[in-house]
């Protein structure tokens, strides 16, 4: 893009970090994710879901049509992402869709080159406020990268891993002796969740699954930190899980997929009054 200054790249030849996994712990929350999807239809209706997720995001976040995005269409996409839409109505309200397209555009460009993913997100991090609760912006980044360029992009949100926090997908599991008073020194950077990913995608060849892998890793990942949730009695992110439900369907809302109602267009993202977006042209409303 014009006027964007280069930005730097990571030397892929260093070592990934080394990732400590249990595959005790592994095998458990893949057996539960294929029991608790039985009910549901199957593990095929979820990977379905994401599967359409990621058309919305390639088709609206595409060079060629990002540039058409509109505040209808932003909001839209917010409403996938559980960690964003209860939060970004009011930075939208105070930046106009202006901003936030033309950021979207710039993480974008070049993304082919995933050497440098971590220095494109840091400039989009950096757009926005540095204090006053705007650490969701990185899975504003994360989603767009990932959904838009699946197999490219390794699903980089703080719920897969924060090293700040010491809390996400990897923490769960992790190997290794009283992990819930363990600090895990591995950051949180492109390399870790390639590799994360890189080792989930074995452990699934392994139970016979070879088609659409990085929506099942999505899955699984949802699947482990859903049981997280639910074994703390729903007091990590209580704002958007208030309802005594089951683990399977933790999974489904921190993908983002309960975003949409198709009936009637309303979505759970929350503008900067309070009201809901309803998103244009879906069931009844328009």
């Amino acid at each position: 893009m014009k006027g964007v200054p280069e930005i730097a790249r990571v030397d892929r030849r260093s070592a990934r970090p080394v990732l400590h996994l249990s595959g005790p712990k592994l095998a458990q929350s893949f057996e539960a994710l294929v029991a608790g999807c039985e009910k549901d239809g199957g593990v095929e209706r979820y990977v379905k879901g994401l599967r359409f997720k990621s058309d919305v995001f390639r088709d609206m976040l595409a060079p060629e049509r990002i540039t058409a995005l509109d505040e209808d269409g932003f909001l839209g996409l917010c409403a996938f992402m559980a960690s964003v839409r209860r939060r970004v109505g009011a930075w939208l309200e105070d930046a106009g869709v202006e901003r936030a397209r033309g950021l979207l555009a710039e993480l974008l460009v070049g993304a082919e080159d995933t050497t440098t993913a971590d220095a494109r997100v840091a400039r989009f991090a950096q757009a926005f406020p540095a204090e006053g609760g705007y650490r969701w912006v990185r899975d504003l980044a994360a989603e767009a990268l990932h959904y838009a360029l699946p197999d490219r992009y390794p699903l980089m949100a703080r719920w897969v891993w924060d090293r700040q926090a010491n809390t996400g997908v990897l923490r769960e599991i992790w190997w290794g002796e009283d992990v819930d008073r363990t600090t895990i020194d591995v950051p949180d950077g492109f390399d870790t969740f390639a590799q994360l990913r890189q080792e989930l995608t074995g452990f699934l060849a392994t139970n016979g699954v070879f088609r659409e892998v990085p929506f099942y890793v999505d899955l699984l990942c949802a699947r482990v930190y859903a049981d997280y949730i639910a074994e703390q009695g729903e007091t990590y992110l209580r704002a958007d899980f208030t309802a005594e439900r089951d683990a399977i369907w933790y999974a489904w809302r921190i993908l983002g997929l309960d975003g949409v109602d198709p009936d009637t267009g309303r979505t759970r993202v929350k503008r900067a009054d309070g009201r809901p977006h309803v998103l244009k042209g879906v069931g009844p409303v328009h």
